[in-house]
């Protein structure tokens, strides 16, 4: 997948939002939150890895460099805590990431479309081309936050990437959809090896397991989750039943 040079300058442009032609999200629970990279539910296989949200792999492309950083990061149960695993070691960045980082954004969209596209094209098709924003309370660069309860003000874009792809679903072949190339950037590595081509078959055949590994505590009545995605023994989803998760061990 080449790096698309041109349109830096119209996903950085400030432009205004109102809440009543938009289809806007904030927490994941809401109608449209499965637009969000914290999103559970949407699990993806990047060379043989299990990842349990884009906002994982996302991170983990910052650190190409730094496998150690991106088993660390993608081993994590939720999403927050992938991103802050990584949070400590951002001074190290891959070089480029300021330049790169849209791009990569682009690139984990789609394959989180591609390894899940009955429910990531459904949800796009409800949108009813309506634009998309995302809701922000901090920054104003992936979303947009807002002046009152119907205007928002930012350049939105993650909000962008999603109409783009959006439109893409709503005329594109399925097929081509379903195959997402690397990136043509240097050292686009996942633990140590170059990301390779993905394909919604990948995670057909091994799906994310849903089993969990329970390991008796010290203390009577607690039951500690082992959740590793790099232990072939245990896994855990992000949606686990309340019946089996226990009572996690406080760290």
């Amino acid at each position: 997948m080449k790096i698309r040079s041109a349109d830096m300058k119209q996903l950085s442009k400030v432009c205004t939002y109102y809440r009543s032609q938009s289809v806007v999200f904030l927490k994941t629970k809401e109608e449209f939150g499965g637009f969000s990279n914290m999103a559970g539910g949407f699990t993806l296989q990047v060379n043989g890895l299990h990842i349990l949200t884009s906002e994982a792999l996302y991170q983990a492309c910052r650190f190409p460099h730094m496998p150690e950083v991106q088993r660390l990061i993608i081993e994590q149960a939720s999403p927050m805590a992938a991103k802050m695993k990584g949070k400590p070691y951002r001074y190290d960045s891959r070089p480029d990431w300021e330049q790169v980082r849209v791009e990569i954004m682009r690139w984990c969209l789609r394959v989180k479309l591609a390894q899940n596209w009955e429910k990531f094209s459904k949800l796009f098709l409800a949108t009813e081309g309506r634009v998309i924003v995302e809701e922000s309370r901090k920054g104003d660069f992936w979303g947009a936050k807002p002046i009152d309860d119907q205007i928002f003000v930012g350049r939105n874009v993650l909000g962008q990437l999603l109409m783009e792809l959006r439109e893409e679903v709503r005329n594109a072949d399925p097929i081509t959809l379903q195959r997402v190339e690397p990136l043509a950037i240097p050292n686009f590595l996942l633990n140590g090896q170059p990301i390779k081509l993905v394909v919604a078959e990948d995670r057909e055949k091994e799906p994310i397991k849903s089993s969990i590994v329970a390991v008796p505590s010290t203390k009577p009545g607690v039951v500690v989750i082992q959740a590793s995605l790099f232990d072939s023994q245990s896994w855990i989803d992000p949606e686990v039943p309340e019946s089996v998760k226990g009572k996690k061990k406080k760290k």
